[in-house]
């Protein structure tokens, strides 16, 4: 069986794939979806399903993380399964890996040792605070990046406590970070014919995210403070009450704060002294959310959203996920799809969010079990029938 490529943007390319958790998985699964050849290397685990790398093997977690992957199982401890590790770097483009940074120095998989094998290979890591420096040591988790990276100061409402968000926006950034860096290596390879070692971490990856919440402090020495559901600038945006729910409006500038207020029937409130100028409805801004709140409690969301639209104003409903998914809008773009598999569960889940016109993106593999293409991948690396040895992969852990 040859690799199945999800699509023929990277299918030139084959990848390595000794991450775990969720950083380095997203990482992979972008290079993955868009057709690098994926070996999942994995030891041989006897863990329960809790302690899994990703969650449960047949979880949404792990499913939504590993498809288009093919997998084999190596014992790294062993010299025979380093060994034959180290044959498949010969013909690699590409190792991803997320070890605590003494720890691949200690398997002898570090960059140093592999580039010697491949000096065209690119070489990707990515750790909880980075390759060195007084916190490389430490365990990293995207909770504890999300604190260390000032994210948890300016999220929820003010007076209530630091608040995380509610995804893992460090792990899955920094995953994405990562594969930029792989593609941007790639390019650059090109053109020197040598490959290079690609660095990234959950905090830095963190702090990236703030964007102009960071730049205020370093520009300006102002620290940003919480402001729930309001926009920490642009005044009036937040989320208002509906006679049946909440929606959100986000009236940006002067034009569209006067379109604002004509479309609730209040142009009074252009007249407003506390209202005429975006600083001083910055330092008024409770009083005005209250005063479009009584508008908007009167009508239903969806009556707003036409209205508002119609008006030129930014606005929209606030949707769980099951409300998000049934939008006709969300069903348009095409973002789910079903991973092909011979079993009986339905594996459905998101697509990349953007495309290419001509080489586009699929789903054709599902997550692979533990080293469910071993042998298979073994023959595709060159090695002969008789060295597919059990020492290979023994059960010892990985790390």
């Amino acid at each position: 069986m040859s690799a199945p490529h999800a699509s023929q943007a990277l299918a030139r390319f084959t990848v390595l794939d000794l991450t775990r958790v969720r950083a380095g998985p997203t990482a992979v699964r972008q290079l993955a979806d868009w057709g690098a050849n994926v070996v999942k290397i994995e030891a041989p685990t006897d863990l329960p399903d809790d302690e899994q790398l990703g969650g449960a093997r047949h979880g949404p977690d792990f499913q939504n993380l590993h498809r288009n992957k093919r997998a084999i199982t190596l014992n790294m401890k062993d010299e025979a399964g380093r060994q034959a590790f180290y044959r498949m770097v010969e013909k690699a483009d590409v190792v991803v890996e997320n070890f605590r940074p003494d720890v691949k120095t200690r398997l002898g998989i570090d960059y140093e040792t592999l580039r010697k094998i491949n000096p065209r290979l690119v070489y990707a890591s990515i750790s909880g605070f980075g390759q060195d420096g007084p916190y490389a040591k430490r365990p990293g988790f995207d909770q504890i990046a999300q604190g260390m990276g000032g994210l948890m100061s300016i999220t929820g409402a003010p007076g209530e406590g630091p608040m995380r968000v509610g995804i893992p926006i460090a792990d899955l950034t920094a995953g994405l970070f990562c594969a930029m860096g792989i593609l941007t290596a790639l390019l650059e390879r090109d053109a020197s014919g040598e490959g290079q070692w690609v660095q990234t971490s959950l905090l830095q990856a963190q702090i990236f995210m703030l964007d102009f919440q960071g730049a205020r402090w370093l520009m300006q020495g102002d620290v940003p403070k919480q402001a729930g559901n309001n926009h920490p600038t642009m005044i009036p945006t937040g989320v208002f009450r509906t006679s049946d729910g909440y929606i959100n409006i986000a009236a940006t500038g002067q034009v569209i704060w006067e379109r604002l207020a004509h479309a609730l029937g209040r142009s009074d409130l252009l007249e407003k002294s506390e209202y005429l100028s975006p600083k001083v409805r910055s330092v008024n801004r409770d009083a005005l959310n209250a005063e479009i709140e009584t508008v908007t409690r009167t009508r239903s969301t969806a009556d707003w959203v036409e209205a508002l639209n119609k008006a030129g104003v930014p606005c929209g409903p606030i949707y769980s996920i099951d409300q998000m998914f049934d939008d006709p809008q969300v069903k348009h773009l095409d973002l789910v799809q079903t991973v092909p598999n011979t079993g009986e569960r339905k594996v459905r889940l998101v697509k990349q969010p953007f495309s290419l016109s001509r080489t586009p993106s699929s789903f054709v593999a599902p997550p692979p079990d533990v080293g469910e293409h071993t042998d298979e991948l073994l023959r595709e690396f060159g090695f002969r029938s008789e060295e597919h040895t059990s020492e290979l992969q023994s059960p010892d852990h990985l790390v």
